[in-house]
């Protein structure tokens, strides 16, 4: 018998609440048919709230053991848990990748970008030393202005 660790729907309607069952994978989500519960989801509390999903692990781990198969969203409800490994995400396929000319684009623009950002920031330290410059220039001025004052 091929049994499944899969979510079985109660509550009413709009306001879900589910048991976390094991079962024959043959039988209907709420066929009642099941071996056992081994915990309760309720989707309706917060994400943090620590009794969204209540888990028996020694029953879980037995179930696994047994050779119980998750659904997808209890597997993932099991590696929050810490009771099996997180499936890991796939990077990018060629297919969903950016094309050469997009990519190429792309880099232009960076490169334009990086161009103007230095240009502004020669034309700033420009406009630093030339607003130095005259203070500077100013200075012995004045102080040659002042003997002539005399």
């Amino acid at each position: 018998m091929a049994t499944v660790i899969r979510l079985a729907r109660f509550g009413a309607k709009k306001r879900p609440y589910y048991h976390v069952v094991v079962t024959d994978s043959r039988n209907a989500r709420n066929s009642g048919n099941i071996l056992a519960t081994v915990g309760k989801y309720d989707p309706m509390l917060p994400r943090d709230s620590e009794r969204r999903v209540v888990l028996n692990v020694d029953e879980v781990k037995q179930w696994l053991a047994k050779g119980a198969k998750p659904s997808d969203r209890v597997y993932r409800f099991l590696a929050n848990a810490g009771l099996v490994a997180a499936r890991v995400v796939p990077n990018q396929t060629k297919k969903n990748q950016q094309s050469e000319k997009t990519l190429m684009k792309i880099k232009d623009k960076q490169e334009k970008l990086a161009k103007i950002a230095e240009e502004q920031a020669a034309a700033e330290a420009a406009a630093k030393a030339a607003a130095e410059a005259p203070a500077e220039e100013s200075a012995p001025a004045a102080e040659s202005e002042a003997p002539v004052a005399e």
